[in-house]
């Protein structure tokens, strides 16, 4: 399992300079980035991907971004607007090695409202006609499209996950599946534990975000059945942190964000991946940290090991793992007494 972060907290539109925040990414500890993708002619994929290979960091999936105009179950123009722009995505993430395109895919977002249900059936077979298209391009290229219910406010064609599964199977291509958000899962699903479980094998890319769009772990989710459900599927895909702020006024009016939900805008991802890190029980060590914490195993000096303790929790075991290394360090001023073992000389050496 990888942990990610959707570039949309930081810029829109994503163009090709802005490959400039991978290495901000990676140095917090991410593993890989999502990027929407506005328009094919803001990025450079070439560039992309050299810029994330020198990062370190994998691009992992692109967004669509189902604007105005991009619609499969919309007039003939727009589905026709709609598979020109997805086919485009699939060639450049095919030239950036990313291996997926998530999200609405279906329509445009925003597209809402009551729907006859004779209508509904002709919308659906639309959908399910186009998407077969699109599968089958994107497998000639090596690239799988995973699509994403939303909540209701913001589509009326797809909210749930048994919704998303039924049009899955529709489809009934091996390179399509679904996408699940806990931001949309918290307003449409009564149980997001059974929803993921009901999804399994169909489950193919997750985001994380906060019941308030902000950061995941710091709001009234419980993440406990989400973990347990994701890893009752053997979920090992990526995990991504999908939240906005007021600070990218164009995502922020499309998402209703009319507040700051942390006082830094960078608090949602660093705060966020850690608790992604606690739920899943992975230990995160960022990478800007990772010689400092070489340089606290060393045995030339005595007084780091114990500030590591300190200042972070999960660096703890990292230097129990060197026992040999540790041991001088430990055992110099307990052997000044005539029993090392006493509690009181450990005590001291923490102060």
């Amino acid at each position: 399992m990888r942990f990610g972060i959707n570039s949309f907290l930081f810029v829109s539109p994503f163009v090709t300079d802005s490959v400039k925040l991978f290495k901000k990414f990676k140095d917090w500890g991410f593993d890989t980035v999502e990027i929407p993708v506005e328009a094919p002619e803001h990025i450079d994929p070439a560039v992309l991907k050299d810029a994330a290979a020198k990062a370190g960091i994998a691009i992992g999936s692109i967004c669509a971004c189902m604007g105005p105009g991009r619609d499969l179950r919309g007039s003939a123009a727009e589905q026709k607007t709609a598979l020109t722009y997805i086919k485009a995505l699939v060639d450049q993430s095919a030239a950036m090695g990313c291996p997926k395109i998530i999200g609405p895919l279906y329509s445009v977002v925003g597209k809402k409202g009551p729907v006859a249900p004779d209508q509904q059936k002709v919308e659906f077979a639309a959908v399910v006609k186009n998407l077969k298209e699109l599968a089958k391009y994107a497998a000639s290229k090596g690239i799988e499209l995973i699509v994403e219910p939303l909540n209701r406010f913001e589509t009326d064609f797809l909210n749930t996950t048994e919704q998303g599964l039924k049009l899955v199977k529709a489809v009934g291509a091996k390179n399509l599946n679904l996408h699940l958000d806990t931001f949309h899962m918290n307003i449409e699903e009564k149980n997001q534990g059974k929803a993921i479980l009901n999804a399994g094998k169909y489950l193919k890319h997750f985001h994380a975000c906060g019941t308030d769009r902000g950061t995941p772990g710091n709001d009234s989710l419980d993440w406990k059945p989400i973990v347990a459900a994701l890893k009752a599927v053997k979920y090992e895909g990526d995990v991504v942190i999908e939240s906005f702020t007021q600070d990218v006024k164009v995502i922020a009016a499309a998402a209703a964000i009319w507040r700051k939900m942390e006082p830094k805008r960078d608090d949602i991802a660093v705060k966020g991946l850690a608790n992604l890190h606690g739920f899943f029980g992975k230990k995160a060590v960022p990478a800007t940290k990772a010689p400092a914490l070489k340089v606290a195993k060393s045995p030339v000096s005595t007084a780091k090991a114990p500030v590591a303790k300190k200042t972070a929790a999960a660096k703890a075991p990292a230097a129990k793992k060197k026992p040999a290394e540790a041991a001088p360090a430990k055992k110099a001023p307990v052997a000044k007494t005539p029993a090392p073992k006493k509690a009181p000389a450990k005590k001291k050496a923490g102060n």
